[in-house]
């Protein structure tokens, strides 16, 4: 499979695992999961033909790994970024003290006059390097990168999440836990 063929896969399960599932069809559970077999054949009824071994080389080649398979590799879910109501069944922990957001500079005025705010998705999220917030950021131009004092966040009770793929996930961050540097 080539990369256009592998970006493909990867743009299409994210639209129907993170924010469209109805798109092909198909039906989330409350966890987010849904069955390999059903994807498969819900994707080629839309004209989305790929088989599994196709598919298990998108969700282990995904750089961000974005997509992952239950312990029995039955089913399959996005690791987050949800734009539609689940439980990743995430249990809060502590973060490290700093977090980093990427964001456009045209956004900063009301971030940092509001917060963070999770938009159409479940959570905000954080990245816990700066590298990885600048290549995040620099997705629609110029990047812009704030730090998020997370550790006082979470001594002040805020909750935070580590999905299965690493990005640090919270409800939202108040702009007086925000810095520009």
């Amino acid at each position: 499979m080539n990369d256009n063929e592998r970006k493909s896969i990867s743009k299409w399960l994210s639209l129907i695992l993170r924010h469209s599932p109805e798109t092909a069809g198909l039906s989330l559970d409350v966890n987010g999961w849904v069955s390999v077999e059903e994807l498969l054949a819900q994707s080629a009824r839309k004209g989305r033909r790929f088989d599994r071994a196709m598919l298990d080389e998108v969700v282990a080649t995904n750089d961000k790994q974005r997509f992952a398979f239950s312990d029995d590799g039955l089913r399959i879910r996005a690791s987050q970024g949800h734009s539609v109501n689940i439980d990743l069944q995430l249990e809060p922990c502590e973060p490290p003290e700093v977090l980093y957001h990427g964001t456009v500079p045209a956004a900063i005025a009301a971030i940092l006059a509001d917060g963070l705010k999770p938009m159409s998705r479940q959570h905000v999220h954080l990245s816990a390097d700066r590298e990885t917030a600048d290549r995040v950021g620099s997705r629609r131009g110029k990047p812009t990168i704030l730090v998020v004092r997370s550790g006082q966040m979470w001594r002040d009770g805020h909750r935070f999440y580590r999905s299965a793929n690493g990005v640090w996930l919270a409800e939202s961050v108040p702009a007086g836990y925000l810095e520009q540097r």
